[in-house]
């Protein structure tokens, strides 16, 4: 599989969606909900049928899951292979007018394991690509991780679950206690900007729980190639590819030590 020519292919699909989005984004786009606190916007579904179609036609052999709608698209041929897509992260963000958001694609086999991820966001024009063996990088320059080695020096980011408001496992209690041992606290609102911010160093980690896969796959082929780590709050790699994990992502340097404070038993 030739992922350099796959990136390009993908990266002119994001920048598409991209332009899509900035339309929107310059209009007083209304918004409709999907439960209590999570929404979908018109720029959402508009970004999603661009993308989806394109990958059709360039890869009509790979599988798509998507994020709206829950959309599913098996391939046409035996191809073990699948995009996730998020047309929007950050449509809370971005119905608000708050300038953080992007488009994440990523592909994967069948075990889930991305190996090839994209993160575009396009208000500041940033496209940090990444495949397996290849190195991660933003606008073609090469990143690496942040080499800030203590966790009180560190400074991360969450996002707290859509049934924060119902369920006890919100991550609130984890929130305040990781608030005690930073330099300082993000909720950016955009976890796959927060992914791509830890590989080119501008965050030493982040933390999520019950994220999606199309939410957090590009994130983490980005941030291994950069040189950082991802797993569970056990420290368990391979657990962050089932279905709404935790997720743990730091500069390598910061993980047991933030580990240990989200799961301290």
């Amino acid at each position: 599989m030739e992922y350099t020519q796959i990136l390009k292919t993908v990266e002119a699909i994001a920048r598409q969606a991209g332009e899509i989005l900035k339309d929107y984004y310059k209009q007083a786009g209304g918004y409709t909900l999907k439960g209590e606190i999570d929404i979908v916007t018109e720029a959402d579904s508009a970004s999603e049928r661009v993308i989806l179609d394109a990958l059709q036609q360039s890869y009509p052999d790979y599988g798509i899951v998507a994020e709206e709608g829950g959309l599913y698209h098996p391939g046409r041929g035996a191809s073990d292979y699948y995009w996730y897509v998020d047309p929007l992260d950050g449509t809370i963000n971005f119905a608000h007018g708050f300038p953080h958001f992007g488009v994440s694609i990523a592909l994967a086999g069948i075990d889930r394991v991305p190996v090839l991820g994209l993160i575009y966001d396009p208000l500041r024009d940033e496209c940090f690509s990444s495949y397996r063996g290849g190195g991660a990088f933003l606008n073609g320059v090469k990143l690496r991780v942040s080499k800030t080695k203590t966790l009180i020096s560190a400074l991360v980011a969450t996002g707290f679950p859509y049934d924060r408001r119902t369920s006890p496992d919100n991550n609130i209690k984890e929130a305040d206690a990781v608030l005690m041992n930073v330099q300082n606290l993000l909720r950016t609102g955009s976890a796959a900007l927060d992914m791509a911010y830890v590989a080119s160093g501008r965050l030493d980690g982040f933390w999520e729980k019950k994220l999606q896969l199309w939410d957090c796959l590009a994130g983490i082929v980005l941030i291994e190639e950069a040189g950082g780590k991802v797993t569970d709050f056990k420290d368990q790699p391979n657990q962050v590819y089932q279905k709404r994990p935790q997720l743990l992502a730091t500069n390598g340097l910061i993980h047991e030590e933030l580990r240990k404070v989200l799961h301290p038993v």
